[in-house]
C-alpha cells in the first residue's frame, strides 16, 4: 500500500456517510480518493485507485458493492446490515477466490459497544435471566438493530457452552410482541424514539440480584474511532472479520 491510504467511503450522502467522510479526510496517513452517493457509478473506484472501501449505504445495495470491490483488489469496511446467512456464504466463496482482501463487517462501530456487548457474554452464564432492550432514532430501518442481534447471539452461545438453562418465563398470554422478538431464545426489544441516536440495555438477573449494562451513542462521532480502525486495520486481516471485537484484544 502507498504511505497515504487511499479510502473511498460509499453511502457519502447519508447522515453516517457524511460523517466518515469527514473523519477520514481529517485523519492521519489516510487520503480521502472518492465519496460516492447513490447515483455514482463503482467504476470511480477502481479510477481514484481506492485501496479501502467504507460502506455505508442500504442493504439492497451493500452486497453487490463489497463484491465490486474485492473483485478489484481493494479491502472493505462494512457498516451496512442485511448480511444474512446466505450473503455471508456467497461472500466466503467469494473470498476464498481472493485470498488477498479483507472485509470487516461490523454492526457496530462504536468502542464502548463492542465491550458492553463482550462484557455481556462474560457475564451471560452467571445469571438466570437475561433481556435486552436497543433504543434507536425513529428513523431506523430494521428491528431488532444489527448490535442486539449480534449481542444475543453471542450470550446464547455463551450460556448453552456453559449449560445454562432457558431464563424462566411462566408467560401463558400475551399480545403480539409485549415479550419482544426471541433471538436464539433471547428476548430483545425495539424501542424507536425521536431524540435518540443509538443505545442498548442487556439486563441479567437472580434471584435478588441484578446488572445492567448499557452502553450509550449520543452523536455520530462515538462510531468514527471505530471506522478508523477498521480502515488501518482490515488491509491486514485478509478474509472476513464480523464484528469489530475481532480487531481488539479482549481476551485475556
Amino acid at each position: 500500500m502507498s504511505e497515504m491510504l487511499k479510502v473511498a467511503v460509499l453511502g457519502a450522502n447519508g447522515r453516517m456517510g457524511a460523517a466518515a467522510v469527514d473523519a477520514v479526510g481529517e485523519a492521519a496517513g489516510m487520503e480521502l480518493v472518492a465519496a460516492l452517493g447513490r447515483a455514482d457509478s463503482l467504476e470511480m473506484l477502481r479510477d481514484c485507485g481506492a485501496e479501502v472501501v467504507v460502506d455505508l449505504t442500504v442493504p439492497s445495495a451493500t452486497e453487490a458493492n463489497v463484491r465490486f470491490a474485492v473483485e478489484h483488489g481493494m479491502d472493505v469496511v462494512v457498516g451496512t446490515s442485511g448480511w444474512d446467512a446466505v450473503r455471508l456464504e456467497s461472500l466466503q466463496a467469494l473470498l476464498a477466490d481472493h485470498p488477498e482482501s479483507g472485509v470487516l463487517i461490523a454492526p457496530n462501530f462504536a468502542l464502548g459497544s463492542v465491550l458492553a456487548t463482550h462484557f455481556a457474554t462474560k457475564a451471560a452464564k452467571y445469571f438466570d435471566s437475561v433481556e435486552i432492550i436497543e433504543l434507536h432514532h425513529p428513523a431506523k430501518v430494521d428491528a431488532p438493530s444489527g448490535t442486539a442481534l449480534r449481542t444475543a447471539e453471542l450470550i446464547a452461545a455463551a450460556r448453552r457452552a456453559a449449560g445454562v438453562p432457558a431464563a424462566p418465563d411462566a408467560t401463558e398470554t400475551e399480545l403480539d410482541g409485549a415479550r419482544g422478538a426471541s433471538v436464539e431464545g433471547i428476548p430483545v426489544h425495539s424501542v424507536r424514539l425521536a431524540g435518540l441516536v443509538a443505545h442498548q440495555e442487556v439486563l441479567f438477573g437472580n434471584a435478588g440480584e441484578g446488572l445492567k449494562i448499557r452502553h450509550d451513542s449520543f452523536n455520530l462521532g462515538s462510531f468514527m474511532p471505530g471506522v478508523l480502525l477498521g480502515v488501518r486495520t482490515v488491509g491486514t486481516r485478509p478474509g472476513l472479520t464480523l464484528g469489530l471485537d475481532g480487531y481488539l484484544d479482549l481476551e485475556g
